[in-house]
């Protein structure tokens, strides 16, 4: 007869194992959605949906377009986070997967600018802010679910599983073209560019049927039955947020920022520098960032378990830092042009930064606010950033390649302010709380 063990806060290996199952099949889809469309802007988007523009036009239109769904996902945040936190982390996560799976499935069905022009760009956008409205309590409620599974000594480790599945979806989304860049040009304007986008509908059954057989987390169940007896907790989370968490939101807001430009330069704009910039092939732009992608993940593991014994913080703090004094010898790896030196670039980006940010950032987070208003404030911290700092980071730093003359010093100088910024958000909200 088979045996259930329990962990130290009360949930089962097999309910932590179905939770961490849940979560990241979700956060594999968002990123691979986002991933796809931040490699096709640099690629393909100008060429299909502003080909009367000129090519350094039609990039910077393809990545301002990329933003427009980040202006969407602190919406989406409040609205999907109130229903995590007044209804169920369940059906919360279950209408943030299908609203990101149907808009990108429909982005591979959209009709070109050669089709019906201006209405082409204009539908992709709409399809941009359905994805980002969907997207925009994704990773928030994935770390709470696991949060409120997995044991306290282990929060980090299991919480920086998410953000390692972030990177699973970006490689996906990247070998995905790169499985198509093979193609003629002709071929893969014409129709080979939408298949990455209609297989994601693959992954959005299998993560809508994990979802749908996941229980609610013991802790949320918990925390809803002392709001039954204790009335003025019923209030509407977002507004008890605010009222009781400011700082909170605030610092944690701030803290986010190192992690999205870092992530942001790998995965998006990294591409479009490489091939239109440097002047690599598309084909080992792609390899470099397929393969970089891999210590990411590793490093996600080995930061969360490190995470767990020195504390969020301390970990969250050297990421950061590492981001932010790695900022020039990345660009100068890219700017060898060599498969070799800019895969070492990405590798070294994604497993030391991007690892210890993503190891620390859900224990680090999750332990800011209480479980009534959890999934409200790791929303509402990462979105905001979102829309500032993540979704605008490639148009950033295409803007500020072409203002500095094609050289990268003012995209490493902005991303070094990034830096500076999380680094004091963490001290200070480090000396207010014994938590974190």
């Amino acid at each position: 007869m088979a045996t259930t063990t329990t962990t130290a806060g009360g949930a089962s290996q097999a309910n932590i194992r179905k939770a961490v199952t849940a979560a990241t099949v979700g956060t594999v889809i968002e990123w691979y959605d986002y991933a796809l469309y931040g490699a096709a802007s640099g690629l393909i988007i100008n060429k299909l949906f502003f080909p009367n523009l000129s090519p350094t036009t039609g990039v910077l239109a393809a990545f301002a377009t990329f933003a427009v769904g980040y202006f969407a996902r602190p919406v989406g945040g409040i609205v999907i986070s109130h229903i995590g936190d007044k209804f169920g982390r369940k059906p919360a996560l279950i209408l943030t997967i299908t609203l990101m799976g149907l808009a990108t499935v429909l982005m591979g069905l959209l009709p070109t600018y050669e089709t019906i022009g201006i209405m082409a760009p204009v539908l992709l956008v709409l399809m941009r802010l359905i994805q980002g409205f969907g997207a925009g309590a994704e990773l928030a409620g994935a770390i709470v679910l696991v949060a409120e599974y997995a044991p306290a000594n282990k929060r980090a480790f299991y919480t920086g599983l998410p953000n390692a599945a972030t990177l699973v979806g970006i490689m996906l989304a990247t070998l995905s073209f790169l499985a198509i860049s093979y193609l003629p040009e002709q071929t893969l304007l014409g129709w080979a560019w939408r298949v990455p986008f209609l297989l994601s509908g693959v992954l959005f059954f299998v993560a809508l049927y994990i979802r749908k057989h996941l229980d609610e987390t013991p802790e949320y169940v918990e925390a809803m039955a002392r709001a039954e007896e204790r009335r003025h907790e019923q209030s509407v989370p977002l507004g008890q947020l605010f009222r009781e968490s400011p700082k909170e939101v605030l610092f944690g807001f701030l803290s986010v920022t190192a992690h999205n430009a870092n992530a942001y330069i790998l995965s998006a704009f990294s591409l479009s520098y490489m091939i239109n910039t440097v002047g690599m092939s598309r084909t080992d732009a792609l390899i470099a960032v397929t393969i970089g992608s891999l210590f990411g993940i590793v490093g996600v593991g080995f930061m969360g378990a490190l995470a767990d014994k020195v504390g969020a913080a301390a970990v969250y703090i050297f990421g950061s830092l590492v981001i932010g004094v790695f900022a020039f010898p990345l660009f100068w790896l890219f700017d060898t042009g060599s498969l070799l030196w800019c895969t070492i670039g990405i590798a070294l980006g994604y497993g030391l930064g991007f690892g210890s940010t993503s190891g620390a950032q859900g224990a680090f987070l999750t332990n800011l606010f209480p479980t009534r208003y959890r999934f409200s404030g790791l929303a509402m911290s990462r979105e905001l950033n979102g829309v500032l700092v993540a979704g605008p980071t490639p148009f950033i730093a295409q803007a500020l390649v072409g203002a500095a003359g094609g050289r990268p010093t003012y995209v490493a100088l902005y991303i070094i302010g990034c830096c500076v910024l999380s680094i004091a958000a963490i001290l200070i909200i480090r000396s207010r709380s014994v938590h974190v």
